[in-house]
């Protein structure tokens, strides 16, 4: 059986770790969350207040978040992948009991001036103990049942949970974030397709357990003019939007749907469209190409380390961010249901930026410390 060998690993100094940080990987960040602060500097009309400044300023945390995370030891996220989970989990479980209610759903713990959302959490707790799951368990055993079992339940058990908020978008995210890491570390094919094949037989079932407001986006995604003044509104706003922006746009603050306020959520779900409108089509390319340069970056690190671990958590930031940024884009110009998914590093939003940050500190400390290649039977000593 072949079996990674781990040699003496020395510590590296911190000037060897400074260089050692894809400083890549941190200009396209912050290139992309730039857009975000111009797009949401329009949004207000020409006015960094209130959402661009802030954007600003958690870019600026979030960076020297990423570097610090960058510096720190892979070892340290592998032994607190299980404590991060837990912590996760009971935040969760206390959305129902203490959480916040906005437009009748409980998804945020905090008050008005601070709130915490754990489903955003969540999702980093999930990449964290999967790479630690799949570091543990040897390739040949990942596709039995009972070692496709666990992670399965650490995916489904916290979806199930944020469904109850109710957050039809977020769980979705999660359970397809834990399928994609689950196809990525090798499980067999023909678990997705089974899979796929009972979710179409439970349909009707799953129909029927839907909320009234999502059982209204579905319908509307297949005929968005079925309720073009109700279900159908944002979808139809965001579609003119699309279709009036053009090759060049109308230019910075002079999109008419967005500006007039036609369109709806315009700094949060749809600032893809409300960007689309005022740079065209050749912004909207030049925004989704440094997406696509991200996401290129991410797969050439994955490739240059040596270790299970840190392969999957550059695998499962990137998964991440290319999951966003398809959901969100494929909603506002209508190829899947309408949910609450925002665009990463271009959205307004404090617990989304700092998930995506903390997710690329993840991956650059896996880059960083590519040099110490953890062994199997290592990883139940890292408790």
């Amino acid at each position: 059986m072949f079996r990674l060998q781990s040699r003496a690993y020395a510590p590296l100094p911190l000037s060897t770790k400074l260089l050692q940080v894809p400083w890549s990987l941190v200009a396209v960040t912050l290139a992309i969350a730039g857009f975000g602060v111009l797009a949401l500097y329009s949004v207000a009309g020409g006015d960094f207040s209130p959402w661009a400044n802030r954007h600003a300023l958690r870019l600026l945390v979030g960076s020297i978040l990423v570097v610090a995370l960058a510096l720190t030891p892979s070892r340290f996220w592998l032994s607190m992948a299980i404590p991060l989970y837990a912590v996760a989990f009971t935040l969760l479980v206390l959305v129902p009991l203490i959480g916040t209610q906005t437009m009748g759903a409980r998804r945020w713990l905090g008050t008005e001036q601070w709130s915490l959302q754990p489903s955003e959490i969540m999702k980093i707790a999930l990449v964290l103990v999967l790479a630690r799951y799949y570091q543990a368990i040897a390739f040949e055993r990942r596709s039995h049942p009972i070692f496709v079992a666990v992670p399965l339940l650490l995916i489904v058990v916290p979806a199930a949970f944020i469904m109850k908020q109710p957050d039809l978008g977020s769980a979705t995210l999660l359970t397809a974030l834990g399928l994609a890491i689950m196809f990525f570390a090798g499980v067999h094919w023909l678990y997705f397709a089974g899979g796929f094949a009972i979710l179409g037989g439970l349909g009707e079932l799953i129909w029927q357990r839907m909320h009234d407001y999502q059982r209204a986006r579905v319908l509307t995604f297949l005929n968005p003019d079925r309720d073009p003044l109700g279900a159908g509104y944002h979808i139809s706003q965001s579609k003119i939007a699309l279709g009036s922006g053009g090759l060049s746009g109308k230019g910075l603050m002079n999109g008419s749907q967005s500006q007039l306020n036609f369109l709806p959520e315009k700094h949060t779900d749809f600032i893809f469209t409300m960007f689309a409108e005022e740079m065209g089509f050749v912004g909207s390319m030049t925004l989704l190409g440094l997406y696509m340069m991200m996401l290129g970056i991410l797969l050439i690190m994955a490739f240059r380390v040596r270790c299970q671990f840190a392969r999957i958590l550059i695998a499962g930031a990137a998964l991440l961010i290319a999951i966003h940024v398809t959901i969100n884009v494929g909603m506002v110009v209508g190829l899947v249901p309408v949910v609450g998914v925002p665009l990463p590093l271009v959205s307004y939003g404090g617990t989304s930026m700092l998930t995506i940050m903390f997710a690329l500190g993840l991956a650059a400390s896996a880059y960083v410390h590519r040099g110490d290649v953890i062994r199997r039977d290592e990883v139940g000593v890292l408790v």
